[in-house]
């Protein structure tokens, strides 16, 4: 795999950035769009399969953790039913994660589309995390 690297000079050393992407992961989901957004939007329902715990701080200040580390994030959108993005803050400030309910209006299937920004070098391996991720909402679903 080709990777692509910005070289930044730092204090006149030279440092590799390693350039951040876009990724977009649909999953058809068989189950009722409701219930699939409360597992998306609801503290009980993200950590079903998401994180290990998740606080909220007012209605917009979301801290997840993993592994004893805390992530801060911001919620910068929400459609009832249908979608929640975050600005994690950490990150650069054009990015963030989203959990978007779709329906194929050909098929009627359910599906969730994620969208994430990830290291270019770790593609791959985010596409295996949030696979798995998935799979541990469809056993949280009861449909695996």
């Amino acid at each position: 795999m080709f990777i692509l690297q910005k070289i930044v000079y730092l204090n006149n050393k030279k440092t590799f950035i390693v350039e951040r992407v876009k990724l977009e992961l649909e999953f058809v989901i068989k189950s009722s769009p409701t219930i699939l957004y409360q597992y998306l939007s609801t503290p009980s329902g993200l950590v079903e399969w998401f994180c290990d715990d998740v606080n909220i701080k007012g209605s917009k200040q979301y801290s997840f953790f993993w592994d004893g580390s805390e992530n801060k994030a911001e919620l910068v959108k929400k459609v009832n039913g249908k979608l929640i993005k975050f600005k994690l803050l950490d990150n650069p400030s054009d990015e963030y994660f989203q959990f978007e309910v779709t329906k194929d209006e050909l098929t009627g299937d359910i599906g969730l589309l994620i969208t994430d920004f990830v290291d270019e070098d770790e593609v791959e391996e985010m596409n295996l995390l949030w696979e798995s991720q998935v799979t541990d909402l469809k056993h949280a679903l009861g449909l695996a």
